[in-house]
């Protein structure tokens, strides 16, 4: 990499790390994102010009308001930093080339999307649904992989094959297309399954979207990668989410039984099943933001998915 070139895109990504601050926070509030400009959270003081500087005001300020002194949460400096690295890294991958337009454009997308969910439980349509038209847009410049070509022959008419460049574009398309569709529904059809077997929801329509948004960008074998993947950290998180609960819940079940000298001491066995039912309970009304494992999962995927698939592959 051209180190004056890339310390440029380096600063140009900080910069647009700040700017989907200001969307993660105001977007979920139905905000605009244009005006008023940038004011403390707490106070709303307005924010001058030369306190807005991408993490250098944040140090300068030791992370506080210059009028009310409230702390400002650090996820500002870490959203701006994994931007510009972001950035820094979609270059190094790829080169100045369409290739790393897409992959920041994507990866922006998912940034902003992950903390807006883990933040808010929402996944705004204002992020979505034009995401879903760039991923669209990009299959056209860009080759998605090219799975659709394997499971539709004949797809494409004789007078489209007139040139190489007009069948790419056009599997291109299809691939886009049809892991947007694929993962849309498949999310879609989770969530009515769980709906009707449980009775509450399970699954927003955000979630949905979301993942035609990533299907439009990564094709139908990288949108299945992608919910394997998602689903499997996903239910890791679950799993150690119910088993810190446990061992916290049974912890303090023993501590009140020794403590206690007025109520019969709870026996070892009692603390553990009454601990459990606690676990249970957290695990059943606790809202994952399932968005964030799609998000990080999606761009791993993006970056690397190809080469796990071979690897697994060449394995098997």
């Amino acid at each position: 990499m051209e180190p004056f070139l890339a310390a440029a895109i380096f600063a140009l990504g900080l910069c647009f790390g700040s700017f989907l601050n200001v969307c993660i926070y105001r977007l979920p509030r139905g905000k605009s994102v244009v005006a008023p400009r940038s004011a403390c959270p707490h106070c709303g003081d307005p924010i001058p010009l030369y306190h807005n500087l991408p993490v250098l005001s944040w140090l300068i300020l030791r992370g506080k308001c210059r009028s009310c002194k409230q702390p400002i949460s650090p996820r500002y400096v870490v959203i701006e930093v994994l931007t510009g690295l972001l950035f820094l890294g979609c270059y190094g991958h790829f080169g100045l080339t369409l290739a790393m337009l897409k992959c920041v454009v994507l990866g922006y997308l998912l940034l902003g999307l992950v903390f807006t969910d883990a933040e808010t439980k929402l996944l705004p349509d204002a992020m979505t649904l034009p995401g879903l038209a760039l991923g669209i847009g990009f299959s056209l410049l860009v080759p998605v992989n090219d799975l659709a070509s394997r499971i539709m022959p004949g797809l494409v008419s004789p007078a489209m094959r007139m040139s190489g460049e007009i069948s790419w574009r056009w599997w291109s398309l299809a691939d886009s297309l049809l892991g947007a569709a694929v993962g849309a529904s498949f999310l879609y059809g989770v969530a009515a399954i769980y709906l009707r077997a449980r009775g509450v929801e399970g699954m927003g329509f955000g979630d949905v979207k979301l993942m035609a948004l990533i299907g439009s960008f990564l094709g139908t074998k990288l949108t299945v990668l992608t919910i394997f993947a998602a689903s499997l950290s996903g239910s890791l998180f679950g799993l150690s989410t119910v088993l810190a609960v446990w061992m916290k819940r049974t912890r303090r079940n023993r501590a009140r039984s020794a403590s206690s000298q007025a109520s019969l001491p709870i026996s070892p066995k009692d603390a553990r099943r009454r601990a459990w039912q606690s676990a249970r309970l957290a695990l059943r009304y606790y809202e994952m933001p399932f968005g964030v494992f799609l998000g990080s999962m999606a761009l791993l995927a993006f970056l690397f998915g190809n080469r796990l698939l071979h690897w697994y592959w060449r394995g098997l």
